[in-house]
């Protein structure tokens, strides 16, 4: 493929834009190269401003379940801009989708709208603070939960790409109050609880990690989360940006019949545009201003245009729940496949899947938490990525972010897929 224009207009853009993007793992540093510039999508396809047409894995990092510009979304969204792009005032729509979110999801009573995954964690962590009226949270290494202060400490994805624990900014006081375990450790989380009694106020969790690659919880894992934080009157946060109507409509806790505190949520509520939300029983969440005394607050929380695709893009999936079995099933078929191919062909490889999110590490160990990942050979997965890419498959850009799977990659492209990855192989 021929990348002319991609890699001038990425020379333009590091002109006027750090490091010519605008989130640090389109910039291909891990897999090396240059980023490829994205015109159009439909459908389960990107093209690129050369032409290039390719299969697509990331689907946005997740909300494009549907696939790109799904045509019902693109109509409600279409028919809103007639009406305007913003007005700082309650609509009808904020509580519409609050009531698909609420009906569809157990154990939650009401909603938040803000803006992104990062400022639904953010003001998850706030309102468990201000609820509990303790300081201090555990999260897991190589969980990602935005890039708010308190939460870049080894947090995975982009920032284990930079080979950065943590960041340059972030003061030690902000970082203080935030304790480190191994996801699918439960006895790292013991321990925090025994040397911070009564000072733990909530666990915060991918409760699939996605951001040091596709990692499922172990079966006892969440369970026993759930058991210490009943233990220690702390609260339980899932972080569903990822998962949030993407493994079931009602999330993870009815994927893995586990109760949590709150739930964060970005990606697919929005339908692919700018959206985050923070959901809680009404017991949390009165807490909340204007009720209670824990602040938070966006001019753009609510977005007409963003909860008109999102509440198309909620409407869809509740009204058609074969999607998720159907894109599970597509998951399922395409990692136990290439797991076949790889061992035809000789090549230790670890593939984990859950649901519709799967990845690939180039490892003859078995992956259960960041460590385990950061020993995988990523300059094979580097390879991997480019001889895709270069025959139309687009692949995550790092060996620590997970391929997401939307309802218009069927057969062909699964064959597809298959067929190269032989073919990649055949030449190593």
């Amino acid at each position: 493929m021929k990348y002319e224009r991609s890699s001038a207009l990425f020379k333009d853009a590091q002109k006027y834009i750090p490091g010519g993007v605008n989130s640090p793992v389109r910039a291909f540093k891990s897999v090396g190269g240059t980023p490829i510039f994205i015109k159009s999508a439909k459908g389960a396809y990107l093209t690129d401003e050369d032409g290039n047409s390719y299969i697509d894995y990331i689907n946005s990092w997740g909300p494009m379940i549907l696939g790109h510009n799904p045509s019902e979304v693109l109509e409600t969204v279409t028919e809103q801009l007639k009406n305007g792009f913003s007005f700082g005032t309650p609509t009808e729509l904020e509580t519409e989708i609050a009531k698909i979110i609420t009906e569809s999801v157990p154990y939650i009573d009401q909603v938040r709208m803000v803006n992104s995954g990062t400022e639904a964690c953010m003001s998850a962590i706030r309102l468990a603070r201000g609820y509990t009226s303790r300081n201090k949270i555990i999260k897991f290494e190589g969980c990602y939960h935005g890039h708010s202060d308190s939460f870049l400490i080894k947090a995975g994805s982009g920032l284990a790409t930079f080979g950065s624990p943590s960041s340059p900014g972030v003061t030690p006081g902000t970082t203080q109050d935030t304790l480190l375990a191994k996801y699918n450790d439960l006895e790292s989380v013991k321990i925090l609880f025994e040397q911070n009694p009564e000072e733990i106020a909530a666990i915060i969790l991918e409760p699939v990690a996605g951001n040091m690659g596709c990692i499922p919880p172990e079966k006892i894992f969440l369970e026993g989360l759930r058991d210490l934080c009943n233990k220690h009157d702390s609260l339980l946060i899932f972080d569903e940006v990822m998962t949030g109507f993407r493994l079931k409509m009602g999330g993870a806790q009815e994927y893995f019949s586990v109760k949590a505190d709150l739930i964060t949520y970005g990606k697919v509520i929005g339908g692919g545009m700018p959206v985050g939300a923070f959901a809680g029983s009404h017991k949390i969440m009165k807490f909340l201003s204007p009720e209670g005394p824990v602040y938070q607050a966006g001019t753009l929380s609510g977005n007409p245009i963003a909860m008109r695709a999102g509440y198309t893009t909620l409407s869809i999936l509740k009204d058609n729940p074969s999607i998720f079995h159907n894109i599970n099933n597509t998951t399922r078929k395409l990692s136990t496949e290439l797991s076949i191919i790889f061992k035809d062909f000789g090549v230790p490889v670890c593939v984990k899947q859950c649901g519709s999110m799967m990845s690939l590490f180039f490892t003859a160990e078995d992956i259960h938490n960041f460590d385990d990942v950061t020993r995988a050979n990523h300059e094979y997965f580097n390879k991997y990525f480019h001889f895709m890419l270069e025959n139309g498959i687009y692949l995550p850009p790092s060996g620590y972010e997970t391929w997401f799977i939307s309802s218009c990659i069927l057969g062909n492209e699964i064959n597809k897929t298959l067929e190269l990855t032989r073919k990649f192989l055949s030449k190593i």
